[in-house]
């Protein structure tokens, strides 16, 4: 199941119909953390200028400087996935309602969540996921156990996000969140494929999109499983 719904996800992807899209989340992912980046850096260029060790001892002022930016790329590694959930809170609908019409066209499309509440429902996750990151990159210079903090925490946070903002397309969010408590390893393992590649530089700028593919067939996927199953007592 989850394999055949990575698959579809990942053929979705690339599809004609959201590469512009694709297009518009790259840019719009991109954007941000260069905003981030650009305010880091001038924060940094404003502290070293302030003290006179910069006048004083010019190499050990450049030695810094070089020792701030490594830092500021590990911090935008650790910010990348709340970026990315506010990215996804922009185009999950538009995406979701895609995939849905081309690759289950028997099937009635799911129903849009009110703009300010998906975008209330994104930032409460991109808000948690940034204080988890935050919490993580304290331990990052821990050998092993920074890198799995890292993964675990996301694999989890990613998981939850994705799977019930799909799923919210065809339930209330209380529904869709017990459901995904039910297939807790389905949807976990889903997780993990999309924290796997946040890690993969440039390829995890791919993450939002292909994660709310992923999701809409595994919800899909899932929903069947119930239907057979039957209500349960």
């Amino acid at each position: 199941m989850l394999v055949e719904s990575a698959a579809a996800a990942l053929r979705q992807t690339f599809s004609p119909p959201l590469r512009a899209i694709l297009w518009k989340s790259l840019g719009l992912t991109v954007g941000l953390l260069l905003l981030i980046w650009l305010g880091l850096t001038r924060l940094i260029q404003a502290f070293q200028a302030s003290h006179h060790i910069s006048a004083q001892y010019p190499i050990l002022d450049s030695l810094a400087y070089y020792l701030a930016g490594f830092g500021l790329v590990v911090a935008l590694a650790y910010l990348m996935p709340a970026v990315s959930i506010l990215v996804a809170g922009f185009f999950l609908d538009d995406a979701a309602e895609i995939v849905e019409r081309t690759d289950f066209p028997n099937e009635p499309p799911g129903r849009a969540m009110p703009f300010g509440t998906a975008m209330l429902y994104a930032v409460r996750f991109a808000g948690v996921t940034l204080l988890v990151n935050l919490a993580a990159l304290v331990i990052f210079f821990v050998p092993v156990i920074g890198i799995a903090a890292f993964f675990a925490a996301n694999a989890y946070l990613l998981s939850r996000e994705y799977f019930e903002m799909a799923a919210a397309r065809f339930r209330p969010l209380a529904e869709a969140a017990e459901m995904r408590r039910a297939f807790s390893v389905r949807t976990l393992g889903a997780g993990c494929l999309l924290a796997a590649l946040m890690i993969v530089p440039i390829l995890n700028l791919l993450t939002p999109l292909f994660g709310i593919a992923l999701m809409v067939h595994l919800h899909k996927r899932l929903s069947r499983r119930l239907l057979v199953a039957g209500p349960r007592p």
